[in-house]
């Protein structure tokens, strides 16, 4: 199977010469097309840095990110904005809605800034809300939309252009556990029918089982890593848990 995204010995400094702080340390991973994989560790670990550098917002010290072959950590200017634009897919812990739209505005803007077709625009609006139980959602404004609705407006948005990767950060910080069960099924449709490719970065153990594979992180470094293959999301929670237990540090910061 192909993989989408190549981490190759990637490592991240803060600070100067003084005061200098590793944030990752020669880390390698890969993740494969249609693969939905969580990374979990303590405040501190890195897996934050670790994806504000795969999507571009921040910059690796050393080492390569490659997302569908493509060295990313080598595009700039108008390349690096098309890469953005066009093979990435953003979910937020806040959602990141413009409260001047409606959920079908937001939706579409995506789109329409890739000059889409105002019928092709509906017909793929039309598909997901109907997908992700939002079809009612439509015509209202984000602050008419319980955090749940809106979460799932946002993964609209972010799979609405077919992107290589879909990157969420925290996605269920936000939600109450009737909300986050929602979602969470919604990124399980997206995964296995949608096939769409998902990294997932969570501090919860319960939003972890919901992936195929969990990649843990300590001082910047791949400290261990789950895949569930056959077994329950129940059997893969509780060992997730016997994961974060062996992390150490503030339990409450990985669970």
């Amino acid at each position: 199977m192909a993989n989408i995204l190549k981490i190759d010995k990637i490592e991240k400094y803060y600070g100067n010469k003084s005061n200098l702080t590793k944030a990752i340390d020669n880390l390698s991973f890969e993740v494969d097309k249609g693969e939905f994989v969580a990374i979990m560790g303590a405040s501190g670990s890195g897996k934050t840095t670790l994806l504000n550098c795969i999507s571009t917002i921040d910059r690796v010290t050393s080492g390569h990110i490659f997302v569908k072959g493509q060295d990313i950590t080598k595009l700039k200017g108008n390349a690096l904005n098309r890469f953005r634009r066009e093979e990435l897919g953003f979910i937020f812990q806040d959602f990141n809605l413009l409260d001047t739209l409606t959920a079908y505005e937001n939706i579409a803007l995506a789109l329409s800034i890739q000059n889409e077709r105002v019928a092709v625009i509906e017909k793929r609006i039309e598909d997901i809300a109907l997908k992700l139980n939002i079809k009612h959602c439509l015509d209202k404004y984000p602050y008419q939309l319980s955090g749940g609705e809106k979460q799932r407006v946002a993964s609209a948005r972010a799979i609405i252009t077919n992107p290589a990767l879909v990157l969420a950060d925290e996605p269920t910080g936000a939600l109450d556990s009737k909300s986050a069960k929602m979602l969470l099924e919604s990124f399980n449709y997206l995964n296995t029918d949608l096939k769409t490719t998902i990294l997932m970065v969570t501090h919860d153990a319960f939003t972890a089982s919901y992936a195929g594979r969990v990649i843990f992180i300590k001082d910047g470094k791949i400290f261990d890593e789950l895949i569930r293959g056959d077994k329950t999301r129940k059997e893969f929670f509780d060992e997730i848990i016997d994961v974060v237990t062996l992390l150490g540090g503030d339990l409450n910061d990985a669970l």
